[in-house]
């Protein structure tokens, strides 16, 4: 199997972390999409649930519209990714007050996941920066912010998988809960990450094309709607899975410290 992980890097590794990044940004994508096509709807609710007035509404969904759509552009065409990146932290915070995610755990853990995403894009950024002055001396290999950032970034990632967790009596789901907290342990302590990441993520792919299938959802019902939000952000954190595998697990893990035994 880790010959297999292997043979996909090598034949991957100059696109994938373009589609990785791809991936972690299409659920911004399409809720700033989103926000176009359902405007009046956004900042009705906006204004109902807030009473801050159809001015501050509206104001509050081009500022998702634009700010989402912006800094994905930016990310993907490798601009200003720190910025874009500070940004969408920004929309993430913003959302998770203005929709009151913040106390619905699942949801939360799911939009903390994304911030991990971010976290990796933004250890990407300076890695390729580092690059640049690769002749420098730099201070604390294993404490530098990239590694710091991929740790962060991980352990975020991981909570995804929290919410999949079924509590159930059936022999399906213990299975399904060993095997995929074995593999979240792994990601986050930074063991095998590269396999476990890759297996995650065909897990993932699974999920998302069976569970959240919104296609085959009427598209004026309201779980159509639930379903589509479900499926990019499953997708994001895919992306973040990918850049996980192809920039690999930082210094903070259990794989660089093997390196030294």
């Amino acid at each position: 199997m880790m010959s297999g992980c292997k043979h996909f890097l090598r034949v991957t590794k100059h696109y994938l972390p373009h589609v990785a990044r791809l991936c972690l940004v299409s659920t911004f994508l399409e809720d700033g999409i989103r926000m176009w096509l359902q405007w009046s709807e956004q900042s009705e609710y906006i204004d109902s649930t807030w009473s801050c007035g159809l001015f501050i509404a509206n104001l509050f969904v081009l500022i998702n519209l634009l700010g989402q759509l912006g800094c994905c552009v930016l990310i993907l065409s490798r601009n200003f990714v720190q910025h874009a990146c500070g940004a969408l932290f920004g929309i993430i915070a913003l959302q998770m007050v203005a929709y009151s995610i913040l106390w619905d755990l699942k949801f939360l853990m799911r939009n903390l996941a994304l911030g991990g995403g971010l976290l990796l894009l933004l250890a990407e950024c300076r890695g390729e920066a580092r690059s640049v002055f690769a002749g420098v001396p730099s201070l604390g290999h294993q404490s530098s912010p990239k590694h710091l950032l991929q740790l962060g970034g991980r352990v975020l990632l991981v909570l995804m998988f929290m919410t999949l967790l079924h509590f159930d009596l059936s022999l399906l789901s213990f299975l399904q809960n060993v095997v995929g907290t074995a593999l979240m342990v792994l990601v986050a302590v930074g063991f095998k990450t590269k396999l476990a990441a890759l297996t995650l993520v065909a897990w993932l792919l699974c999920i998302n094309f069976t569970i959240n299938a919104f296609w085959s959802v009427p598209s004026y019902t309201p779980m159509h709607d639930f379903l589509k939000y479900d499926f990019f952000q499953t997708t994001s954190v895919i992306g973040g899975l990918l850049l996980v595998v192809a920039l690999g697990p930082g210094g903070v893990s259990m794989d660089e410290k093997k390196k030294e035994w």
